[in-house]
């Protein structure tokens, strides 16, 4: 076997797990009911999803071509900025209160809790 031939298994294995998961998670945020739960769809998607995309690619520019490193800056940059924006669309919501909020801690003065401290509830948002 040549490294085209290999190559090419390699890019079809690449792009049908990019497509598969691509798939599931377009067909996830459709299907899912709240916010919350909607958020992983696309999180999952944008991380191995179009990551396997992007390996398909750059194995294809390796083994076809000059090679190139565009896309694994491009990876680079999706594997670091789609979970933490994941993270702040979800406090966003436990913030605003639109979903159900994470169970008590154990030690309310902890820095990550959602205990909000006396001189600010006066900005907290009104409960209907």
């Amino acid at each position: 076997m040549t490294a085209e031939i290999i190559g090419t298994y390699a890019i079809t294995f690449c792009l049908l797990v990019g497509a598969l998961f691509t798939l599931v998670g377009g067909i996830a945020l459709i299907k899912l009911n709240d916010g919350m739960t909607r958020l992983h769809a696309p999180t999952k998607v944008g991380t191995v999803g179009i990551g396997a995309m992007l390996l398909a690619s750059m194995i294809h520019s390796w083994v076809f071509g000059n090679g190139s490193l565009h896309e694994l800056l491009i990876m680079a940059f999706l594997f670091v900025t789609a979970p933490i924006s994941a993270h702040f669309m979800a406090k966003v919501h436990i913030h605003a209160k639109t979903c159900m909020t994470p169970p008590p801690p154990p030690q309310d003065d902890t820095w990550s809790t959602l205990n909000v401290p006396e001189e600010d509830r006066a900005f907290e948002p009104q409960k209907e």
